[in-house]
């Protein structure tokens, strides 16, 4: 019967063989490397099926092997599609995850910006669940009920387990979970004055860290972004740069504000520091790390709420703004516009008050 399936598979040029091992059956075909591999390219390997070799398994496996070719023709072959039910009847959590995230991959480009969102928004989260149960609702359930509600932990949870169970075919309505978090709802940040963002620039006495520090007080970089500029466009005048694809939002140009800083900082005479990371989380938490070596008082994150807020004295149209700081309108207005003070509104006012060329009353 081996035999004469395998000739049957031959005849049909599907590229899958039948094979024997003990009693069991397993087939052998070019497959791409399992989750965790070291390979990158796919490479013949056998795939058991757990299946006797009976005349219903023989059955079976021929169906298997038609599937599996299929699968493999129009570049929707994933490992756990195939992944052994434990004793219990059910797949594990494990494998649900890996065949998470090779669908995960496999819609998108596998880049330094892809794998971080994957490993902070769905590994990370789903790390916590049990790896070695069967997956069920309960237990996804259970993990969204220790979050605390109506904060981004219980957002990111949601959306996280809400794959995973698409992924798995489970019917799970966890829209009534997700909460009312919202950037609005966060803590206020003491945003530094640009004072204080003078003072503590020259306070750095390292100088590749004191040139980054200018860079992203100057143009409102991401932590990160320090390693994607390009550094040409930096030394031309009046210091207009370009971020390079890589990064959260991708390509975009950043003008200075203050242009000043760029001059008096000379910032043209790029220095940057010598840092390396796996992914742009790794390489802003380099950047953290220096502002607590050197004390800073606030954050690298805030310079970039600096720069949002000091673009309104400049009278800069939101739309600029946001799309230098490569988001949406919306996420400036929610997010950035969300730190204005008293202070922030009485100044604007004062500077667009002052402008010669405002309109008069009748």
């Amino acid at each position: 019967m081996l035999d004469e399936i395998n000739a049957r598979l031959k005849a049909a040029k599907l590229g899958v063989r039948l094979y024997q091992r003990g009693d069991r059956l397993a087939l052998r075909a070019t497959l791409p490397p399992r989750p965790g591999s070291a390979k990158v390219k796919p490479y013949q390997q056998y795939m058991a099926l757990d299946l006797y070799a009976n005349p219903v398994g023989f059955k079976l496996a021929e169906a298997e092997a038609h599937r599996l070719a299929t699968l493999l023709s129009i570049g929707k072959f994933m490992w756990a599609d195939f992944s052994l039910p434990d004793e219990k009847g059910g797949v594990l959590v494990k494998t649900w995850i890996q065949q998470l995230e090779e669908q995960y991959f496999h819609e998108r480009a596998r880049t330094s910006k892809t794998e971080g969102t994957w490993a902070k928004e769905y590994a990370a989260v789903l790390a916590k669940l049990p790896q070695e149960q069967v997956l069920t609702a309960e237990l996804l359930l259970n993990l969204i009920a220790m979050t605390k509600p109506d904060t981004r932990t219980r957002r990111r949870t949601c959306y996280a387990v809400s794959s995973l169970a698409k992924a798995a075919g489970i019917e799970l309505n966890i829209s009534r979970l997700i909460g009312k978090y919202s950037p609005r709802r966060a803590s206020p940040r003491d945003i530094p004055g640009d004072e204080l963002i003078l003072e503590w620039r020259d306070r750095i006495p390292n100088l590749s860290w004191r040139w980054a520090y200018g860079v992203m007080a100057t143009y409102g970089l991401r932590n990160h972004e320090i390693a994607l500029i390009d550094l040409e466009s930096l030394k031309q005048a009046p210091g207009i740069i370009s971020i390079q694809e890589g990064g959260k939002t991708g390509a975009r140009r950043v003008w200075p504000c203050y242009p000043e800083w760029w001059e008096r900082w000379q910032l043209a005479d790029v220095m940057p520091p010598n840092v390396t990371g796996k992914d742009n989380s790794d390489l802003g938490h380099r950047m953290c790390v220096q502002f607590e070596r050197y004390e800073v008082p606030f954050n690298p994150y805030d310079l970039r709420h600096a720069w949002a807020i000091r673009t309104i004295y400049f009278g800069w149209d939101v739309s600029l703004s946001a799309a230098q700081m490569g988001h949406s309108v919306q996420v400036h207005c929610d997010v950035y516009h969300h730190w204005l003070t008293d202070q922030h509104h009485q100044r604007a006012f004062d500077l667009l008050m002052s402008r010669p060329n405002r309109p008069k009353s009748p």
